[in-house]
């Protein structure tokens, strides 16, 4: 027998995003603009961060608002912000007016299907697509990190800010933009997702970047939902800021922890969670054993140290600086 319960349900799902999907009619035209996308990721992406930037600036003094501060100490002044920003203002004009020139004459209009995607399709899609992207640029973020040369070249232009604020997540080198921009345009290509996923995914990868530099502790974050610490968030990022060899995912924890890259974050007013503390305590016990094992083994940081016998001095020299 059908099970009416699970046919209702269904019905329920499928006339809630066919309703939202609806609220198309008339905008037809604007909405399959190939400059639509482009204008909504820019667009809420300022409306989101100027509010934040306006507390950042105006309200650090006061005691609720540094509540929420992951490094309350940490004053956001004027000339931080006017040089973030001139820069990503620089980038957009730069780069991202002329690739979205380039799309209104090239890209044709995107086709409009008639029917909304199921609910099963619009979360699934976001969840694989939030999953990729975190995997995709976290092996980037990794790359350019343990790499010397791709991290002065490009990366090292992010870290310029050592204390995160919601506009740092666009103070980036173009070739680190475009690499952003291009996974999060293409990867929903692949799973052929309808139009409205796609607009969410573009504006809720906006609004992850955006918490996640906000140097901000809030209870909306979804780290506070999603459990058992797979969702960095704003905590695992700012601690990245703090050190640059942690936390190289941009959203989740997973691999992270399996590698070994895993910090835990620090809590609202700057508070160090146990979990933080015991992270201290166990880097500082590898430090000093990795120390005594250089010291028994005569190497320093890998390499063999340099004994003087023509001197009948058994004192180990220091290691020959790099060339």
């Amino acid at each position: 027998m059908p099970d009416n319960g699970s046919d209702s349900s269904s019905l329920l799902e499928a006339g809630i995003m066919q309703t939202v999907w609806d609220l198309r009619a008339g905008y037809e035209d604007t909405l399959a603009s190939p400059l639509f996308p482009v204008f909504i990721s820019v667009g809420f992406y300022f409306a989101t961060v100027f509010p934040m930037t306006f507390f950042d600036l105006c309200a650090s003094r006061w005691a609720w608002y540094r509540s929420y501060k992951l490094q309350p100490e940490k004053e956001i002044t004027w000339p931080m912000v006017k040089k973030c920003l001139a820069l990503v203002m620089t980038n957009n004009f730069l780069y991202v007016l002329p690739v979205t020139v380039a799309q209104y004459i090239w890209v044709p209009p995107t086709p409009l299907p008639a029917k909304a995607p199921t609910a099963l399709e619009f979360f699934g899609q976001l969840t694989a697509l939030l999953v990729i992207f975190d995997f995709q640029y976290g092996v980037w973020h990794a790359v350019h990190h343990k790499n010397r040369w791709l991290y002065k070249n490009f990366h090292s232009t992010h870290h310029q800010y050592h204390t995160s604020f919601a506009l740092v997540g666009q103070y980036l080198h173009p070739w680190e933009l475009f690499t952003i921009g291009l996974l999060t345009t293409v990867d929903p290509w692949f799973f052929r997702c309808h139009p409205m996923t796609c607009w969410v995914w573009m504006l809720m990868n906006v609004w992850l970047a955006v918490e996640a530099h906000s140097g901000l502790d809030i209870w909306f974050s979804l780290s506070t939902f999603v459990p058992f610490g797979l969702y960095g968030g704003s905590r695992k990022h700012d601690m990245h800021h703090m050190k640059p060899l942690t936390n190289f995912q941009p959203y989740l924890s997973t691999w992270d922890r399996f590698f070994d890259w895993d910090c835990p974050g620090m809590k609202g007013g700057g508070v160090k969670p146990e979990e933080l503390l015991a992270w201290e305590q166990r880097n500082k016990r590898k430090r000093m054993s990795k120390h005594a094992t250089e010291l028994m083994t005569g190497t320093v940081n890998g390499f063999l140290s340099v004994t003087d016998d023509a001197k009948g001095n058994n004192e180990t020299t220091d290691t020959a600086k790099d060339k």
